[in-house]
């Protein structure tokens, strides 16, 4: 096997097009895979120390991840704090402090893990993959990604994934079941975007899931259930009913099935709930 260090942007694209290499930046998925003898690829570039992939940057309208900032990163940037805390949320829930110092963003995209703690705020935000090989950039959005089982070519290096800000009124918010509070695989996440109008009503509503199908995924239905309805008790019942009857489609036969049913209640109510008390300050449940 053979290693390269890239310094560059540019000289990792270089290295891909000539190698096809496998990247590794935290290496929290792929050493384990080395380990395994699961990994195909002779050749492995090293992209950790290029500081331009290491870095959030703030614009007018967006917020740009680059694909190595590791988890850490992301919880300690004060961008995180307040209307887009779902995201720090979900990030340190990753692993252990020492996975979450290595691991990065960029990998928990590329494994594609259906559990990746991270992706479903991503989805509630709309994001997009931006990629970069010698023939030039392309950009992916995350839930096509996802949806549409769109591949990153052998020759291509994800440079970052970004969004637009959410409006000072939205809130983002995430919550997990695992089996236990540290170094646990998600059972089941769900992440929302809220917003509320003048009246209390949902004027704007994301929601998205891990664990709950072949891929985390947004939840249109439950979504077009709740657009323009106040978050009462009664209409969030049935909320998660018209979520566990969507699950129960998606993973009929699945023996988790059960199971996540009765549990995606309280995490689905956990999330919205979070999201209300941060806009409003109150707690309806």
């Amino acid at each position: 096997m053979q290693a390269y260090r890239g310094k560059t942007i540019e000289e990792v694209i270089q290295l891909l097009a000539k190698y096809k290499g496998k990247i590794i930046a935290g290496g929290t998925d792929l050493i384990i895979d080395l380990r395994n003898g699961k990994l195909t690829s002779d050749t492995l570039i090293d992209i950790s120390s290029i500081e331009e992939l290491r870095r959030v940057e703030e614009y007018d309208e967006t917020i740009n991840i680059g694909a190595a900032t590791t988890f850490t990163q992301i919880i300690e940037n004060p961008l995180f704090q307040e209307n887009l805390y779902g995201l720090k949320r979900a990030c340190n829930t990753v692993g252990s402090p020492q996975i979450r110092n290595k691991g990065t963003i960029g990998g928990n995209i590329a494994n594609g893990s259906p559990a990746a703690d991270s992706i479903p705020p991503l989805l509630c935000l709309d994001s997009i993959i931006v990629l970069e090989s010698i023939k030039g950039k392309r950009e992916i959005g995350l839930e096509d990604y996802y949806k549409d089982n769109i591949s990153i070519k052998e020759d291509e290096l994800i440079i970052s994934v970004q969004f637009k800000k959410p409006d000072k009124g939205q809130i983002l918010s995430f919550a997990k079941l695992g089996l236990r509070k540290a170094l646990a695989i998600s059972r089941l996440s769900i992440a929302t975007l809220l917003e509320l109008d003048e009246n209390n009503k949902v004027k704007t509503i994301k929601i998205a899931s891990g664990s709950l199908g072949r891929y985390p995924m947004r939840e249109p239905i439950v979504e077009e259930f709740l657009l323009g309805r106040e978050l009462t008790v009664d209409v969030t019942d049935k909320a998660v009913k018209v979520l566990q009857q969507v699950m129960g489609e998606r993973l009929g036969g699945r023996s988790t099935l059960p199971y996540k049913r009765i549990a995606v209640e309280r995490i689905f109510k956990e999330a919205l709930g979070d999201g209300l008390k941060r806009l409003k300050g109150v707690e309806i449940w």
